[in-house]
């Protein structure tokens, strides 16, 4: 998780990074390309789903599995990923996090049959844990504190321009070499980040870091996601009595993990923290309507092809919309939470993108993307654009200064959790079968179950703001870092 280096990092204020030198323009763009593996990865996969599905002939648990097989140990693990890169130097965690990434990414890549890409998913979501809370904690512990916000700033940026390439180039690297070329993209990425990195970003660590890591809790938190998971998406493709023992060890171990949370002297996720009203109102917020986004993306990219008739490259563009609202109107959206405060913005967010959902429904057989498609995708980006920044800054704004990067990651692993059960839950809940991606009426008929499912959610997360989001006190209205990992 990324923190803001204290005096005790091994940098100080006098030796720190300026952004304007040469070696900040490379720790600028260590981190930049770091980020983007893993976001690229996390973008362009959701587009290969079909083209993966028919070439290994798998079902549709399969491709469920391809996606969550990467989040589940991502947001698993990430806590640990940010406490290692404290304890033994966020430099050097960063660099074994995009080796690794890279290494499971070429296993992804030349992956003969459906388990073993599994496999190498979950093994990506390894290094992304490693590397995701690393890439802002070199930012935070290598510049000037004068420039730590335009650097933050700009990496988001980048950031998000990596992030509207993705679906693009993913598309096209599905309709051209093949599927396989989405992870391998990942190896050259990775070639190039890891000797600038070794040779120009500094090594901080927090000499504070002490103790034992809760490996216990880390493995306890991953069993419970991955029970709960395995439970929602095979249920209906297994015995009951199997799927309901599952269901229950995951229950049990989620249970456990909160125990073990509460008693160990250094927990991965201190339960102090929730002592803030304001902080566990927005990650409830963040559960829904990460969930909510969740599900849309893993069903919307396979809606446009094998329904609506699209290619993979045509699929991919045709979200483009939504990234570049964001990347344009963001800054501002930041700027007018600051001004009102974030009660509205995260009200009126969710209530905006469950307009764009259920908007969705015009999306299928022969859909015109300019009447159908588009204007969805504008509704649900502007819904976006209002609750997303508010949100991020009023998680870091809820609690003091030196936990604002245990904040982030708790945030960022709540993101990535309700993603993981939406993908896993709503085909389960609008009757997909295990081959309803072959069928182009099967999947319209789900789609149209999924998308009201998805909307609803919204609504919740909307009206659970509305009633328990307040402005944050005076002095935690502008945190030094608006932008989680």
């Amino acid at each position: 998780m990324a923190a803001p280096p204290s005096e005790n990092s091994e940098n100080s204020d006098n030796t720190a990074v300026r952004l304007a030198s040469p070696q900040g323009k490379w720790i600028l763009l260590t981190t930049v390309l770091g980020s983007s593996i893993a976001l690229l990865d996390s973008t362009v996969v959701n587009v290969a789903l079909p083209w993966i599905g028919r070439d290994l002939d798998a079902d549709l648990a399969v491709l469920q599995w391809t996606v969550n097989g990467y989040t589940l140990t991502l947001a698993g693990l990430i806590l640990l990923g940010g406490a290692l890169g404290d304890r033994f130097g966020r430099r050097r965690i960063f660099v074994l996090g995009v080796v690794w990434f890279a290494l499971a990414s070429l296993l992804c890549g030349i992956a003969p049959n459906a388990g073993v890409l599994i496999v190498a998913r979950a093994l990506q979501g390894i290094g992304g844990a490693l590397l995701t809370p690393g890439s802002l904690a070199l930012i935070q512990a290598s510049f000037h504190p004068d420039d730590r916000g335009r650097a933050v700033g700009l990496w988001s940026g980048f950031g998000g321009i990596g992030a509207a390439i993705g679906p693009f180039l993913g598309g096209w690297l599905v309709d051209g070499p093949g599927w396989r070329w989405v992870f391998l993209l990942n190896v050259p990425l990775a070639a190039l980040c890891v000797p600038v990195a070794l040779r120009h970003v500094p090594e901080s660590a927090d000499q504070r870091a002490h103790g034992r890591f809760d490996v216990l809790g880390a493995a306890l938190g991953a069993m419970c996601l991955a029970l709960v998971t395995y439970a929602l998406i095979e249920a209906g493709q297994r015995s009951a009595v199997l799927v309901s023992v599952v269901a229950v060890a995951g229950v049990a171990a989620g249970v456990a993990f909160v125990y073990v949370e509460r008693r160990s002297p250094d927990p991965m996720m201190p339960l102090g923290i929730f002592s803030s009203r304001q902080f566990t109102s927005v990650n409830l917020v963040t559960l829904c309507v990460y969930a909510a986004f969740g599900g849309f993306f893993f069903l919307a990219a396979v809606q446009l092809q094998v329904v609506s008739g699209y290619s993979a490259l045509g699929a991919g563009t045709a979200l483009l919309p939504i990234t570049v609202i964001m990347l344009l109107l963001s800054a501002r959206a930041g700027e007018l939470g600051e001004r009102i405060g974030p009660r509205i913005p995260l009200t009126v967010g969710p209530l905006v993108c469950a307009v764009g959902m259920l908007m969705m429904l015009r999306v299928g057989p022969d859909a015109s993307y300019v009447a159908d498609v588009l204007p969805a995708l504008l509704v649900l980006g502007l819904g976006m654009v209002a609750l997303v920044a508010p949100l991020t800054a009023t998680v870091l704004a809820s609690v003091d200064t030196e936990h604002a990067g245990l904040a982030s990651g708790v945030n960022n692993a709540a993101a990535r959790a309700a993603g993981l059960i939406a993908v896993a839950a709503l085909p389960l809940l609008t009757g997909m079968g295990s081959e309803a991606y072959r069928s182009a009426d099967a999947f319209n008929s789900a789609f149209d179950r999924a998308m009201p499912l998805c909307a609803g959610v919204l609504v919740v997360g909307g009206v659970l703001a509305y009633a328990t989001v307040r402005r944050p006190a005076p002095d935690c209205r502008h945190p030094e870092c608006r932008t989680h990992c």
